[in-house]
């Protein structure tokens, strides 16, 4: 038998406390409610619907808010899928509303400027196929808060451990889902944070943790991975170049005079700052995350963001509140006075400057992934998204090729696969930023193949 050290020792009970903690949160207090009902959706919802609140960090200082809903397939068989939104600080009911959930507003009962916007079913809900929660994460997001000043400070680090002890109590209190195949699922922003949320599931089932979590694989969308170097490589300005927003002697004359130094060019350098001028007076006009659609200029004319009011106004009104059953503390005594979409005073550090050694180090276990991305997205275009993948040095098992939906072109996929690893990325054609925002029934039918291990 080995000789016990002192150093393992120390490990053992390392492990066991830690293990012992785990246990100890699991069982604290939840506050799961079913709502059956909500202001601007006519009668009983025909779904199964439950908000509530998971406490975690230090002393459950931050109260996470999450919405659940069960799959309208077969629940106790299909997967479980946790969806965050970005931003960071972008609350996940616009992924619920705007792009995956079984919800829509209703336009034609409602314009831009409705107080009181009404709902309809979206037949290309990701819950067809699976149950998803949506979690509004880092706090300070949506209806989450913390119960005193100093826990509404985070970080990329801090917010996924947040996250994953979250899902630790959540699975824990809803332990009909313990078998369930587990997906973890993210756009824009929580491409830093998602693969260190999974990062942190297996280091916790390698070491006991319990419940153990029965994770399958994880899903970005138009994700942001890293901080490009932008002395050697600038993917905005590459995919300008290729979807003919800038022109090749433009382009090319960039290339040569600014040497790479895109953000921060010498200013004594005339042809570089020229050319600069010269690309701004051409992309400036548009809409970054959508370049076919229309920029914001004034609050008189429609535009894709315009739809971001219609959110707002429902999620302030006392009655919505009352039916999501949104804790007192955070509406009476004015923790988060107004809800928005966006939360962009968050006290949040960036301290994850890129997950590409993250992904590298996922590629040596046992999981799925799948990357996608609306070809009109000058934001996070699919052309970084791409670069990085490439980095991972994975074998192509399958060329680029179109994918279609009812005998359309609805994109193109490539897949990347080791012995164990194994990566999907999809363009989905005429999307943005949010590509199921732009994009649904082609992006219900993406997650439904792939889910399901079929090619696209």
């Amino acid at each position: 038998m080995e000789k016990l050290t002192v150093r393992n020792i120390l490990q053992i009970l390392f492990v066991e406390i830690s293990l012992l903690l785990l246990i100890l949160t699991a069982i604290s207090a939840f506050s799961p409610n079913i709502v059956k009902s909500i202001p601007g959706y006519p009668g009983d919802l025909p779904f199964y619907l439950e908000t509530g609140y998971v406490g975690v960090g230090k002393d459950e200082e931050v109260k996470l808010f999450y919405y659940f809903i069960k799959s309208e397939r077969d629940p106790e068989r299909d997967p479980l899928m946790l969806w965050l939104t970005g931003g960071p600080g972008c609350s996940a009911f616009s992924g619920l509303v705007l792009e995956i959930g079984p919800l829509i507003f209703n336009n034609s009962a409602c314009d831009w400027h409705s107080k009181s916007p009404t709902f309809q079913l979206n037949p290309s809900s990701w819950t067809k196929v699976a149950s998803i929660i949506f979690l509004d994460s880092p706090v300070g997001t949506g209806f989450s808060y913390a119960t005193n000043p100093e826990g509404y400070y985070s970080d990329d680090i801090t917010s996924s451990r947040h996250i994953y002890q979250f899902l630790t109590k959540w699975l824990a209190d809803h332990a009909g889902f313990h078998n369930n195949p587990l997906y973890i699922a993210g756009v824009s922003y929580c491409g830093k944070i998602v693969p260190v949320v999974v990062h942190e599931i297996f280091q916790g089932n390698k070491v006991g943790f319990q419940p153990f979590m029965n994770l399958q694989g994880y899903v970005l969308g138009n994700p942001l991975t890293w901080k490009e170097d932008e002395k050697r490589y600038h993917p905005q300005l590459n995919y300008a170049h290729r979807v003919s927003l800038l022109s090749d002697e433009l382009y090319e004359s960039t290339i040569i005079s600014c040497n790479g130094a895109y953000q921060d060019a010498d200013t004594n350098n005339i042809n570089c700052t020229h050319n600069l001028q010269a690309i701004s007076y051409n992309l400036d006009p548009l809409f970054d995350a959508h370049v076919l659609k229309p920029k914001c200029i004034s609050d008189k004319t429609w535009c894709q963001e315009s739809i971001t009011g219609l959110l707002d106004n429902w999620a302030n009104d006392i009655q919505v509140q009352a039916a999501l059953h949104i804790q007192e503390f955070i509406v009476k005594q004015g923790t988060k006075r107004y809800w928005i979409r966006c939360n962009r005073t968050l006290a949040y550090e960036y301290n994850v400057q890129s997950t590409v050694g993250y992904h590298q180090n996922l590629t040596q276990e046992f999981i799925h992934v799948l990357i996608y991305s609306g070809d009109q997205d000058m934001k996070i275009s699919y052309v970084g998204t791409l670069g990085w993948i490439k980095m991972l040095n994975i074998s192509i098992s399958e060329d680029w090729r179109p994918w279609f939906v009812n005998d359309q072109v609805a994109g193109y996929s490539t897949r990347f696969s080791n012995d164990r690893y194994n990566l999907t990325f999809a363009t989905v054609k005429g999307a943005g930023h949010t590509a199921p925002e732009y994009k649904r029934a082609e992006c219900f039918n993406m997650v439904m193949k792939w889910l399901e291990s079929r090619p696209l």
